[in-house]
Protein backbone atom coordinates (compact mmCIF):
# COMPACT_ATOMS: atom_id res chain seq x y z
CA UNK A 1 0.00 0.00 0.00
CA UNK A 2 1.29 3.45 -0.99
CA UNK A 3 -0.02 6.73 0.33
CA UNK A 4 0.54 9.99 -1.52
CA UNK A 5 0.44 13.38 0.19
CA UNK A 6 0.33 16.47 -2.01
CA UNK A 7 1.02 20.08 -1.18
CA UNK A 8 1.52 23.39 -2.94
CA UNK A 9 -1.65 24.13 -4.86
CA UNK A 10 -3.41 27.47 -4.69
CA UNK A 11 -4.30 30.67 -6.48
CA UNK A 12 -1.79 32.56 -8.59
CA UNK A 13 -1.94 35.28 -11.19
CA UNK A 14 -1.09 34.57 -14.81
CA UNK A 15 2.64 34.65 -15.33
CA UNK A 16 3.31 33.53 -11.78
CA UNK A 17 4.80 30.36 -10.37
CA UNK A 18 3.80 27.52 -8.07
CA UNK A 19 5.60 24.45 -6.82
CA UNK A 20 3.75 21.23 -6.14
CA UNK A 21 5.13 18.46 -3.97
CA UNK A 22 4.02 14.88 -3.52
CA UNK A 23 5.49 12.56 -0.92
CA UNK A 24 4.97 8.82 -1.21
CA UNK A 25 5.12 6.24 1.50
CA UNK A 26 6.09 2.68 0.67
CA UNK A 27 8.70 1.03 -1.52
CA UNK A 28 9.23 -0.33 -5.04
CA UNK A 29 8.18 3.00 -6.52
CA UNK A 30 9.29 3.52 -10.11
CA UNK A 31 7.65 6.38 -12.00
CA UNK A 32 6.07 9.35 -10.25
CA UNK A 33 4.30 12.23 -11.84
CA UNK A 34 1.39 14.55 -12.23
CA UNK A 35 -1.81 14.53 -14.21
CA UNK A 36 -4.42 17.26 -14.31
CA UNK A 37 -8.15 17.30 -14.76
CA UNK A 38 -10.82 19.92 -15.37
CA UNK A 39 -14.59 19.37 -15.03
CA UNK A 40 -16.01 17.32 -17.86
CA UNK A 41 -12.65 16.43 -19.33
CA UNK A 42 -10.41 13.43 -19.06
CA UNK A 43 -7.34 13.32 -16.87
CA UNK A 44 -4.29 14.33 -18.90
CA UNK A 45 -0.62 13.73 -18.29
CA UNK A 46 1.35 16.80 -17.24
CA UNK A 47 4.76 15.33 -16.50
CA UNK A 48 6.26 12.10 -15.30
CA UNK A 49 9.70 11.05 -14.09
CA UNK A 50 11.17 7.60 -13.60
CA UNK A 51 13.40 6.56 -10.75
CA UNK A 52 16.36 6.89 -13.14
CA UNK A 53 15.42 10.49 -13.90
CA UNK A 54 13.91 10.08 -17.36
CA UNK A 55 11.16 12.62 -17.91
CA UNK A 56 8.20 13.12 -20.20
CA UNK A 57 6.12 16.29 -20.50
CA UNK A 58 2.89 17.27 -22.14
CA UNK A 59 3.58 19.57 -25.08
CA UNK A 60 1.51 22.31 -23.47
CA UNK A 61 3.86 22.61 -20.49
CA UNK A 62 7.25 22.05 -22.08
CA UNK A 63 9.62 24.89 -21.29
CA UNK A 64 7.42 26.14 -18.44
CA UNK A 65 7.13 23.21 -16.02
CA UNK A 66 9.95 21.14 -14.54
CA UNK A 67 9.50 17.83 -12.78
CA UNK A 68 12.09 16.51 -10.37
CA UNK A 69 12.29 13.95 -7.60
CA UNK A 70 14.19 13.07 -4.48
CA UNK A 71 14.44 9.29 -4.40
CA UNK A 72 15.68 9.25 -0.82
CA UNK A 73 12.48 11.02 0.25
CA UNK A 74 10.18 9.34 -2.31
CA UNK A 75 9.06 12.84 -3.22
CA UNK A 76 8.28 14.35 -6.60
CA UNK A 77 8.14 18.06 -7.33
CA UNK A 78 6.53 20.06 -10.11
CA UNK A 79 7.86 23.57 -10.59
CA UNK A 80 5.35 25.50 -12.64
CA UNK A 81 6.45 28.82 -14.15
CA UNK A 82 4.78 31.25 -16.53
CA UNK A 83 1.40 29.91 -15.52
CA UNK A 84 -1.55 30.53 -17.80
CA UNK A 85 -5.29 30.55 -17.04
CA UNK A 86 -5.60 27.35 -19.09
CA UNK A 87 -3.33 25.62 -16.56
CA UNK A 88 -6.17 25.85 -14.05
CA UNK A 89 -7.05 22.33 -13.00
CA UNK A 90 -6.93 19.77 -10.24
CA UNK A 91 -3.42 18.36 -10.28
CA UNK A 92 -3.21 14.73 -9.24
CA UNK A 93 -0.02 13.02 -8.17
CA UNK A 94 0.59 9.45 -9.25
CA UNK A 95 3.08 6.76 -8.35
CA UNK A 96 3.64 3.56 -10.28
CA UNK A 97 5.27 0.59 -8.60
CA UNK A 98 7.88 -1.55 -10.27
CA UNK A 99 5.41 -4.40 -10.66
CA UNK A 100 2.74 -2.32 -12.37
CA UNK A 101 0.36 -1.12 -9.67
CA UNK A 102 -0.48 2.59 -9.85
CA UNK A 103 -1.63 4.81 -7.00
CA UNK A 104 -3.33 8.20 -7.19
CA UNK A 105 -3.52 11.07 -4.75
CA UNK A 106 -6.70 13.03 -4.09
CA UNK A 107 -5.55 16.04 -6.09
CA UNK A 108 -4.72 19.65 -5.38
CA UNK A 109 -6.40 22.61 -7.05
CA UNK A 110 -4.33 25.10 -9.01
CA UNK A 111 -6.15 28.24 -10.09
CA UNK A 112 -4.52 30.76 -12.41
CA UNK A 113 -6.31 34.08 -12.66
CA UNK A 114 -6.05 36.31 -15.72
Amino acid sequence: QVQLVESGGGLVQAGGSLRLSCAASGSNINAMGWYRQTPGKQRDLVAIITRDGNTNYADSVKGRFTISRDNAKNTVYLQMNSLKPEDTAVYVCTAALTYGVTYWAKGTLVTVSS
